[in-house]
């Protein structure tokens, strides 16, 4: 698909969502560029934006997580080939990593809702894409995010600053479950976590995947998703001599978003 400028006199910005597929990204990395785009969203300079990646493997702390959640310590962790990081999120510990597919829009919602709105409308996005693929996902009352037969398939974690949300949520596609054994999974002891992979019984093609989770986090949005080039779109947050363009990304992770 060729590129469409993010803005134009047809499409108002507020309306408007672009979607960015950055393929593996390092997890700090890809939270520091959540937070230039925040600052563009908020100050009108870029539209909403979905961004779409994977993450090499990460244990992530929201600032709800006791220490003893994590049942390994970050030298063990490391040895494993993932890292641990501290975040700004809601939430408690959970795991990213490949065959994961995460999703960090960052929105303005100061028109648009509040915060209880937002994770609810997340969570339908989810279970919509979900049912793209046969599989019947739901939710439990009081618990964030979208379970399968009592598992957890989807964690969501989100920070609003000055009206502007961050971070997102993660669907587990071909996970490897036994990372979240060195963890308490969302600070929920009783439950487990589950996979599409798991549900189906084979691998979804994560290009299709991807698709329907744009597709229908526009439409439970109300917004119009427009997929841009992930250079050009990421330099336009901040590119001053102090602050330049990002380098390029890492090859590889999900494919390409195709409208």
């Amino acid at each position: 698909m060729a590129p469409t400028p993010p803005f134009t006199d047809a499409v108002p910005a507020r309306s408007l969502c672009q979607i960015i597929n950055l393929g593996v990204v390092d997890y700090r990395r890809a939270w520091d560029m959540q937070v230039q785009a925040a600052d563009a969203v908020r100050d009108g300079r870029q539209p909403n934006t979905l961004h779409l990646l994977e993450h090499p493997p990460v244990f992530t702390k929201g600032r709800l997580s006791p220490p003893e959640h994590l049942r390994l310590t970050t030298e063990q962790l490391a040895c494993l080939g993932a890292s641990v990081v501290e975040t700004d999120r809601g939430g408690q510990v959970t795991f990213h990593g490949p065959g994961q597919l995460v999703a960090y829009p960052v929105v303005n919602l100061r028109d648009w809702g509040g915060p209880l709105k937002y994770v609810r409308t997340l969570e339908q996005v989810i279970i919509h894409s979900l049912a793209d693929f046969g599989i019947q996902g739901g939710l439990i009352a009081g618990l964030t995010g979208v379970w399968v037969d009592g598992a957890k398939i989807a964690a969501i974690g989100v920070k609003i600053s000055r009206g502007v949300a961050y971070h997102g949520f993660a669907l587990n596609i071909t996970t490897g479950l036994a990372w979240f054994q060195h963890i308490v999974p969302c600070g929920i002891q009783d439950r487990g976590v589950a996979s599409m992979l798991q549900a189906l019984g084979h691998a979804p093609d994560p290009e299709a995947v991807r698709y329907s989770v744009a597709y229908h986090f526009g439409q439970q949005m109300g917004f119009r998703m427009v997929e841009v080039e992930p250079a050009r779109a990421i330099a336009a947050y901040s590119c001053t001599a102090e602050n330049p363009p990002w380098p390029p990304f890492h090859k590889g992770g999900l494919g390409g978003f195709r409208q």
